[in-house]
């Protein structure tokens, strides 16, 4: 690497946070207690309670996963979420828009296959999930070559974005799908804020969203990406992020490398 190059790695991650392991991952037990469901209050786990409406994408059989229709009695169809960590990209204040590929500062639009990423979030309760209006969502993820706008020596705010939930708890991003950095599989950060009257955050859950191996091998295969080579260096199975609870945020995604992918990540809350 040299000073001139516009598009510096992110430090080795021995170096920074981005490997810490944050929350934990709950018993379907200890979901139906926290859902008030299993004779306990409904209340807030350490690092916070996500959960996936009825009729989400399919997450794998991980622990925590639980009960869509025909599940637990009275169970409104719900997975716990695991927390993951931050990490040392996020960058507080990120422009609020929908669409996250151009940099303001220069005008320069990122390259990379096109990725429409939709959140549904949910206020759960005892027995229901209902819409969440007011809950700001912070996006953030490298380039298609491994690259994160405003950190590590680089600048701009490219693939950096915040929105809040409408009425009916959606918001939806514009980006192109991630590349894959040193260390770790391919994933976005996402941060959830709900919001009160004034438009003062009242809580805060953090964690990450992944992505099928195959569906990465597809897209690296294509330009840009495969200047970094065809495969992440770290798939989802070797990443410890993705082993404290990846499979409950592995995304499903539909579409294709060459018209680009759309997700939902429908989810339940219960801070703020």
């Amino acid at each position: 690497m040299t000073p001139s190059d516009p598009h510096p790695a992110p430090p080795h991650l021995d170096d920074d946070t981005d490997d810490e392991l944050v929350g934990s991952i709950l018993s379907r037990r200890r979901a139906l207690r926290l859902l008030g469901l299993g004779g306990g209050a409904l209340s807030l786990a350490a690092g916070g309670v996500l959960a996936q409406r009825a009729g989400g994408p399919s997450t794998g059989g991980a622990a925590g996963s639980s009960a869509g229709p025909g599940g637990g009695s009275g169970l409104p169809g719900c997975v716990v979420r695991p927390a993951l960590t931050e990490g040392p990209y996020f960058v507080e204040s990120e422009p609020r828009r929908a669409d996250l590929r151009k940099d303001t500062t220069t005008g320069t639009v990122s390259a990379g296959v096109p990725l429409t990423l939709n959140f549904l979030v949910s206020k759960v309760s005892v027995g229901s999930c209902t819409p969440r209006s007011r809950v700001l969502i912070d996006v953030w993820h490298c380039d298609a070559l491994g690259v994160y706008s405003g950190v590590s020596g680089n600048t701009g705010n490219f693939l950096r974005g915040s929105l809040v939930t409408d009425a009916q708890g959606r918001a939806s991003f514009t980006t192109i799908y991630p590349g894959w950095y040193q260390g770790r599989a391919v994933h976005i950060h996402f941060k959830l804020r709900p919001l009160d009257a004034s438009g003062k955050a009242t809580g805060e859950f953090t964690s990450q969203l992944f992505f099928p191996e195959g569906v990465n091998s597809a897209v690296f295969a294509r330009a840009p990406y495969r200047q970094k080579g065809t495969r992440a260096d770290t798939p989802n199975a070797q990443d410890g992020i993705y082993r404290n609870g990846g499979s409950q945020l592995l995304l499903d995604v539909k579409g294709d490398p060459a018209a680009g992918y759309a997700a939902t990540f429908d989810v339940g809350l219960n801070i703020g």
